[in-house]
């Protein structure tokens, strides 16, 4: 299987996203179109388009980014509650259907802001509980007919999704991404989804992710395709390693003054709180795994960055690969220079290495 090469498209209420450099339009779809289809250009499959109260919606985002592209892919992150299931199969079907079989669906966990939307405040238990029963009912009506599902968060009696997701090579619908780190969110990993995203970890704590899924997917008895890995996480590329690093701790030294706005810490996310942890094991780690990002208000996927050249990050995303992960999620800011830089210079190497 040639592995996936993704970005992250920032969609966002508010401009300066992790430093980019946009500001009059930044979220206009003449921005984002133009994202779009220099990703096209630039040779990357698609794009993550994260989600989140408070931002544009990301179904539309991504609806509207389809139509002005024609193989961009979208990975559309999506909150159960926010959706009820059988509205988001329908919805996702129908524009898996009108673009060939392009949708990419990220299913988020994570805490939001439930009661803004009119959805339930819950704890991390039921939270994966109920994201379980909605992939589960929303593969069913995505590849069955007359769906009847009476669970403990979601019900559909006689439901069939038309039109179908297209059909696309050897995937029945469009595969579903997921994260988590805690024990609840692995078994969900385990059972029910396509793709366990991991953030920027070490080699060695990814390799034992992979290992304790893998031994839990086969005792908890998964009736599903083997489960496959992404990875996302910033990427730092410079002509140089000396111009990366240069360039990579400059910025850290602009978070710590308070120069570029700091992303919202999810503390209490388990794998949050694993990323923020590596900082105290050296500010690199592995070949060019950068920590301090996470000190000074980094998170998620800009808590840690692979720096260097186009050369060193794709033998670090090359290490990745060896450890099986076939999906790569990659982003730096500005966004729209660094896709076009990126996908010049490091997409070519990837792909000379056999990584796609």
């Amino acid at each position: 299987m040639s592995p996936r090469l993704l970005w992250y498209i920032p969609n966002q209420a508010r401009p300066g996203h992790r430093g980019d450099d946009v500001v009059a339009g930044h979220n206009s779809l003449d921005t984002l179109a133009a994202q779009a289809q220099a990703l096209e250009k630039h040779g990357w499959d698609g794009a993550l388009l994260g989600t989140g109260w408070g931002r544009p919606d990301t179904f539309t985002v991504a609806a509207a980014l389809a139509a002005r592209t024609t193989t961009f892919r979208p990975l559309i992150a999506v909150r159960p509650g926010y959706w009820r299931p059988a509205h988001f199969a329908s919805a996702a079907a129908t524009l898996d259907h009108l673009t060939g079989g392009r949708v990419l669906v990220n299913v988020v966990s994570g805490e939001d802001h439930p009661a803004a939307y009119g959805d339930d405040a819950a704890d991390r238990d039921v939270r994966y509980a109920r994201t379980r029963e909605f992939m589960r009912i929303v593969r069913r009506l995505w590849t069955e007919e007359d769906v009847t599902h009476h669970g403990e968060h979601f019900r559909v009696t006689g439901s069939t999704v038309q039109p179908r997701p297209a059909a696309r090579e050897a995937r029945r619908h469009p595969p579903l991404y997921f994260g988590g780190a805690s024990p609840a969110a692995e078994r969900v990993a385990a059972t029910e989804a396509d793709v366990q995203l991991f953030w920027g970890e070490p080699l060695a704590d990814v390799a034992e992710r992979i290992d304790r899924l893998k031994r839990l997917a086969d005792r908890l008895g998964r009736e599903l395709a083997p489960l496959e890995f992404g990875l996302r996480v910033t990427t730092v590329v410079r002509d140089t390693a000396g111009e990366a690093w240069a360039d990579a701790e400059d910025r850290v030294a602009a978070m710590a003054r308070g120069r570029i706005a700091r992303d919202v810490n999810w503390n209490a996310a388990a794998g949050q709180r694993r990323l923020l942890g590596l900082a105290e094991r050296g500010e690199v780690l592995d070949r060019n795994l950068y920590t301090a990002p996470g000190r000074y208000g980094g998170a998620g996927a800009a808590t840690t960055w692979l720096v260097g050249s186009a050369t060193d990050v794709a033998a670090s995303l090359r290490d990745y690969q060896a450890l099986g992960i076939t999906h790569f999620i990659l982003s730096d800011t500005p966004y729209l220079p660094e896709l076009v830089r990126q996908g010049d210079r490091l997409l070519p190497l990837l792909r000379h290495n056999g990584v796609t």
